[in-house]
Formats: structure tokens, C-alpha cells, sequence
């Protein structure tokens, strides 16, 4: 690979890294016969812009549903699933192994070897209801900042993994994907990554306050032609001289009545993810001796469903 040009080599880059986080079979060593640790360092380097482009699909199909059948229970469900599919299952698969490995209090060798299993064991299980409860929970919580949400906490999972494989993080195998992107990743390139995260987070954060202020079904203002004398209860909102007093339009009144505010709720859900995944990565690499693809899969699931419920509760 040390002879391919820069284009040639961001390509593989980009292939490597939808291949590794999405359901799509896209290898970079279709063509050019194998990938090396540059090219899996630069895919490390690009995925929080895999999960933002990930996270737009999920969050279309919230939008979608909640607006066809006016539940955000149903639409966070629906999300939720398809990001699951998207994935091809394989970051939840992760958690409830490293949870299974941590769980079972075993030397760090045996913990690795439970982590192999096919099977999954009661803490694997109890871990994964949790998560998925939680994001459908928290997605459904908060429904007007639902889809900039859901798509900073798939960028911000991903942004997990970047900082896991930066320098000084070891693998735990001699082998497998834990030793193929371990220690690929210099700092500089994942605050960079990080700010560029950030930026494209943010932009999208403001657009959506934007979108929900406007006078449309979906928006945040009231769209229904109802008289400013009338008091109205309909299920699951209440209408009081044409005002939205609902927690939904309480919501929408506060945290979504600024572009500003938006982002700042988003740009701390990122940053809360990205603490609650490396307080994970440390006890992983104090118990395991380092990271492997399971752990890489467990950082994703923490950090997006951290995101998920600051925004939730901010």
C-alpha cells in the first residue's frame, strides 16, 4: 500500500471504514489486495463521518413514521431498528460480549475467551434490553430534537472508536481488528476529527431548531387551525388559546427556540458521550490489557446511548 497515491489512499480509507461500521460489503482489499495499519489508521480517522452519514437514514425514518402515525414511541422503535440493521447488529453483538467478559470477573485471558463465544450470557443480555430500552426512551422523550439527536449520537459513537485507537492504546490479541487499528490514530488527527465532528453536528443542530419553529405539521409552532379563545385536549398535547402547552411544545419553546441552544445541547451530548465511553475503554484496557473489536463495539453503543439520554434529559 506504500506505493498507492493520496487519492488512491483516502478511497481505501473510506471503503475500509463503511465497510467496518455499516451493513454494506465494502472492502478496500477488493482491489488492491489487503488492507495495512496506515490505511486502517485513516479509516479510524473518518468515522465519525461514516455515523453522521449513517445517522441521517434512522433519523429520516423517525421523522417519517412519527409523522405518519404521530407516535414517537413507534418512530423511536422503528429508528432505533433500522440503525440496528444498518450495523448489521454487530456493535450491539460487542457490548453484550464485553459485558459478558467484564461481567464474569475472570482473569483477563479467560474473560477474552468468554468474549469469543458465539453465545451470549446473562450479563450480555441484561446490558443490551438496557441499551436499547434507554435509546428508544430517550429518542422518544424528546421527539423535536429527535433526528439532530440521533445523528450526533451516531457521530459521536463512532468519534468513540477514533479516540480508542489513538497512540499509547494497546491491543488485547496479537490478533484480529482490537491489533489491526490499535495505536493508528495520532492525537492531532482526532481532535481534528473531533472538531470537524463537532462543526457538522452543530450546523446540523441549528438547521433543525430552524425547521421546528416553522409554522408546518412537525414544526414547533402549532399548526392546527384552532381559534386563539379555544381550549383544546387531543391525546397527548393540550392546546390552551392556541398555545401548545404540552411537555412536547414546552420542548419546543425552550430548548429549540434558539439555534444556539440547540447545538449546546447537542455539542454537550456529544461530549458526554465520548466521557462515558472512555471511562469504558479504560476499565476494558485495565481488565483486557487492551482493546479488541468488541470493545471497539461496546465504545459505540455507550457513547450513542449517553448522547441520546443527555439530550433526552437536557
Amino acid at each position: 500500500m506504500s506505493g498507492t497515491s493520496p487519492l488512491s489512499g483516502l478511497r481505501a480509507a473510506w471503503r475500509f471504514a463503511i465497510g467496518m461500521f455499516t451493513v454494506f460489503p465494502i472492502r478496500p482489499g477488493d482491489t488492491d489486495g489487503g488492507v495495512d495499519r496506515r490505511v486502517a489508521g485513516r479509516g479510524m480517522v473518518l468515522a465519525p463521518f461514516v455515523g453522521v452519514i449513517l445517522g441521517l437514514v434512522p433519523a429520516a425514518v423517525l421523522v417519517t413514521v412519527h409523522w405518519l402515525s404521530g407516535s414517537a414511541l413507534l418512530a423511536a422503535v422503528l429508528a432505533v431498528g433500522t440503525l440496528a440493521w444498518l450495523t448489521r447488529g454487530l456493535h450491539l453483538d460487542g457490548l453484550a460480549d464485553l459485558a459478558d467478559g467484564l461481567g464474569s470477573g475472570k482473569p483477563a485471558t479467560a474473560a477474552l475467551d468468554i468474549m469469543k463465544r458465539s453465545d451470549i450470557g446473562p450479563f450480555g443480555v441484561v446490558t443490551l434490553v438496557f441499551t436499547l430500552l434507554s435509546q428508544i426512551a430517550a429518542l422518544s422523550a424528546a421527539p423535536a430534537l429527535a433526528p439532530a439527536a440521533l445523528v450526533a449520537a451516531c457521530a459521536t459513537g463512532r468519534l468513540a472508536v477514533t479516540w480508542a485507537c489513538r497512540d499509547g492504546v494497546p491491543a488485547a490479541r496479537p490478533g484480529g481488528l482490537g491489533a489491526l487499528v490499535a495505536g493508528t490514530v495520532r492525537r492531532s488527527r482526532a481532535i481534528t476529527a473531533t472538531a470537524l465532528a463537532a462543526l457538522a453536528v452543530a450546523l446540523l443542530g441549528s438547521a433543525t431548531a430552524l425547521w421546528a419553529l416553522q409554522p408546518w405539521p412537525g414544526g414547533g409552532r402549532t399548526s392546527l387551525p384552532i381559534s386563539t379563545q379555544d381550549n383544546v385536549h387531543l391525546p397527548g398535547r393540550s392546546l390552551i388559546g392556541g398555545l401548545d402547552v404540552t411537555p412536547a411544545g414546552t420542548f419546543l419553546s425552550t430548548s429549540l427556540s434558539t439555534p444556539l441552544s440547540t447545538v449546546l445541547v447537542l455539542l454537550l451530548a456529544m461530549a458526554a458521550g465520548l466521557g462515558a465511553a472512555a471511562l469504558v475503554r479504560r476499565r476494558a484496557v485495565r481488565r483486557l490489557g487492551g482493546i479488541t473489536g468488541d470493545v471497539l463495539g461496546a465504545l459505540v453503543e455507550t457513547a450513542t446511548t449517553a448522547a441520546l439520554l443527555v439530550c433526552a434529559l437536557l
